[in-house]
Order: C-alpha cells, then sequence, then structure tokens
C-alpha cells in the first residue's frame, strides 16, 4: 500500500485550497494511505476529511516531528508549503517529493515594480501540479469542507430576525489591510438590504459589537439588523453558518475559501492583495470588490499592521455601487 505525505502547516484558507489534492491522490492513487502534516491549531480542518487517513501535528520541536515522520516510511512527499521547515522535512525524510510552484519572483515583481508576470493559474492548479508524478489529475470537483455534526447550527437558536434567511459576512482578516474599516462594513452592511451576521474571531467581537450596535440605534430606512457572531462559535460553527448563508461577504480570508467549499454566492473584498496572486474564490459564482489602478497596489502579498502610505486608499475608496452578481 502506497503512503503519501501531504504538508502543509498554516494558515485556515490555505488548508482548505489543499483538500482537491487530498482527494484527487486518495482517489485515483490505487490502495493510497494518505497522511497531513500541519499545526496543532489547523487540526480541526481534516479532523473529519475522510480522505485523509491520519494527522500528525507540528509541535514545539521539528526534530520530533521528523522522528513521527521517518517511523512511517513514506513513498512520497508532497510538499504544498514550500518554506524553510518542510525542506528540511523532506531532507531528513530522504524520500521522493515536489513542492508547489509559489512563484515568489513574479510575486515580488508585482509588489515592488506593478509587472505583471503572474499566471492566470488558480492556486489549487499549483496545488495539482506538486501531485502529478502520482498521475493525479484535477477532477473539476470543489473544494472540501467536512463539519463534524455536533459542530452544526441549528438556525432555529438564532435570533428570530435569522431564521428565515440571511447574508454571512466574514469581517475579520489576518492582516489589517486585508480588512475594511469598521464604518466601511456598516455602509456595506447598509446596501445589503437583508439580515446580516457578522463572523470572525474573538479579536473580532468588539468591531462586531461596534457593527451592532450601529444598527440597533439606527434609524435607517432599509432597518438592516445584524447579528454578532464574532467570537461565539468555533470555526466549524462559523463555517455552518456560512453553509446556511444566502450569499458572503468576506474579505482575502479563510472563510471566502470554505465559502466557496459550500458553493455560495460570494461578495469577494480585496484590499492591498489582489486576486491575480490567485487565491480568489474557487469555482464558485463571485463578484470582486477591489480599488483598480492604484499605483501601491499590491503593496504586500501578504498584508500590513497599517496602511504603508497612510491613506488606505485601497479600502476606503472601494464603491459599494453595484453589488450585483454578474
Amino acid at each position: 500500500m502506497p503512503k503519501i505525505l501531504i504538508l502543509r502547516f498554516s494558515s485556515i484558507g490555505d488548508i482548505v485550497l489543499t483538500t482537491p489534492v487530498i482527494r484527487c491522490i486518495k482517489q485515483q492513487v490505487a490502495g493510497v494511505e494518505v497522511h497531513f502534516c500541519t499545526k496543532k491549531a489547523f487540526q480541526s480542518i481534516l479532523a473529519h476529511n475522510p480522505y485523509v487517513d491520519k494527522v500528525h501535528v507540528l509541535g514545539e520541536k521539528l526534530g520530533d516531528l521528523v522522528q513521527e515522520l521517518k517511523a512511517e516510511n513514506f513513498d512520497y512527499v508532497v510538499d504544498l508549503h514550500n518554506n524553510l521547515r518542510t525542506r528540511i522535512i523532506k531532507a531528513r525524510l530522504g524520500k521522493p517529493n515536489r513542492s508547489f510552484n509559489k512563484l515568489n519572483y513574479e510575486k515580488w515583481l508585482m509588489v515592488n515594480f506593478k509587472r505583471n508576470r503572474l499566471p492566470d493559474v488558480h492556486i489549487v492548479q499549483r496545488y495539482l501540479d506538486a501531485a502529478a508524478a502520482l498521475g493525479v489529475k484535477d477532477d473539476g470537483e470543489d473544494l472540501d469542507y467536512f463539519i463534524p455534526a455536533q459542530d452544526e447550527v441549528d438556525v432555529h437558536t438564532l435570533p428570530a430576525g435569522f431564521q428565515d434567511g440571511y447574508v454571512a459576512f466574514a469581517i475579520g482578516a489576518q492582516h489589517y489591510t486585508k480588512r475594511l474599516p469598521t464604518q466601511r462594513i456598516i455602509e456595506l452592511c447598509e446596501r445589503l438590504q437583508q439580515p446580516v451576521i457578522l463572523l470572525g474571531g474573538k479579536e473580532d467581537a468588539a468591531a462586531g459589537e461596534e457593527i451592532a450596535a450601529h444598527f440597533l440605534t439606527s434609524s435607517n430606512k432599509q432597518q438592516t439588523i445584524t447579528y454578532n457572531a464574532c467570537g461565539k462559535y468555533n470555526l466549524n460553527g462559523s463555517a455552518s453558518l456560512v453553509r446556511q448563508a444566502t450569499k458572503v461577504v468576506s474579505h482575502d480570508t479563510g472563510l471566502m475559501h470554505i465559502a466557496a467549499a459550500f458553493r455560495k454566492d460570494i461578495i469577494s473584498v480585496w484590499g492591498n492583495t489582489i486576486p491575480e496572486f490567485g487565491m480568489y474564490p474557487f469555482r464558485t459564482k463571485y463578484k470582486v470588490l477591489e480599488v483598480q489602478g492604484l499605483s501601491c497596489r499590491p503593496c504586500s502579498k501578504i498584508g500590513y499592521n497599517k496602511c504603508p502610505k497612510g491613506h488606505f486608499k485601497c479600502m476606503r475608496d472601494i464603491s459599494f455601487d453595484n453589488l450585483e452578481m454578474t
């Protein structure tokens, strides 16, 4: 029985984007046993994936992980992270392997000189290319996300105004420059003209409260109502709320990719990063909100804790005039 190891340590969205590789290897390689190595914080994303036979967790000591992986005697390693630690693991395992192309040079050209040499290829396809030597091909299917029954959210436990349908708005993001300012989130919620559930982690709860409080005291004619669910559910619970939403609004973040796994219509909001990096919603209907033509954009392939130029036009100047799907 062949045994394959997939490496991807972080983060939520990146791991969700690896799920077609997991599925295709499991379904297309005869008798294969698929193992996945990630950080403990992201173990839950893979714990209920039926195509993963075993999850290995990166702890404090890389050497301990290497010894654990050596004992498995893998036949092949598919590196979907391609950083220093995964290179060390591959070298110490001494097994045939392949890494995905991170396009670091092309991204550097785009960030620093605004020269677009990026291929028009989604990152999922680059992940799949890393498994091509195994005979794996794109099956044309979607991303996967599996929610255990105990984490499913019963909509009847939500406030009354949200039990007959709502928009899920993932207001968080890892970096400040990938998030709309709170006042702009309020403006966008007003345009949606539907009940809105605000999703995010505990770190987003204060912003969620500010947004919800605005609509409690507002006399706007559209009567937008919001429910601040930030920090009230674990990741799977938030995913359940995304799955049951009529539409999803999200920054360039993990819940956007979870929404794509459930084939949701997505309004995708982009600040300092750009869809051309290849991480736009995969195989689902979406609309991009962004400010095109800014000479400073993209300013990073990841993000910053403040706008390097001080004006934050990439988020402050986004138009919300047309939110219809095309």
